[in-house]
């Protein structure tokens, strides 16, 4: 028999709560989704001492490859930050990145084009892929909630087991 997890979630959305997209690749995001963690700006740890605990993050994949030039421009994992600070590992080569543990809900790959129009960050906006280029940004209650819907993704109903 396995062991139960209990995640506390603060719902509703306080005060303290934030939610964000972050940018990585489609390969990426499966071995972070893989492993429940989450990883930006080529493991900078500044980036993600800004993300807390019960925060929400959907990760944003504008290529299924890392450099490559194959587009995919989906949302590709959604879930929220466990507790805990950022974590560094080490990938061999001088390599340190640092990690934030998440815990990424059952969701499928959903592409931006036909929901552009109900996101708030994007809405009447041609550039709309300028903020990805930060790597991670704030966006609305209203926005996230718009991609777990897209992605059929549900906060309240979380499966531990």
């Amino acid at each position: 028999m396995g062991a139960t997890l209990l995640f506390i979630v603060p719902e509703p959305m306080s005060a303290m709560r934030r939610n964000w997209i972050a940018v990585v690749s489609a390969e990426h995001v499966r071995i972070g989704r893989a492993a429940g963690f989450m990883q930006v700006c080529h493991g900078k740890a500044a980036r993600l001492r800004r993300i807390k605990p019960g925060d929400r993050v959907a990760y944003y994949s504008p290529t299924v490859e890392f450099g490559s030039k194959n587009k995919l421009q989906a949302f590709t994992a959604i879930g929220f930050v466990l507790g805990g600070d950022p974590y560094q590992v080490d990938m061999g080569g001088g390599f340190q990145p640092y990690r934030r543990g998440v815990y990424w809900l059952p969701a499928e790959e959903a592409p931006i084009r036909p929901i552009l129009g109900m996101l708030e960050f994007s809405a009447e906006k041609q550039n709309w892929g300028y903020q990805f280029r930060f790597g991670i940004f704030v966006i609305s209650e209203h926005d996230m909630n718009v991609i777990a819907a897209a992605m059929g993704a549900d906060f309240a109903r979380l499966k531990t087991d």
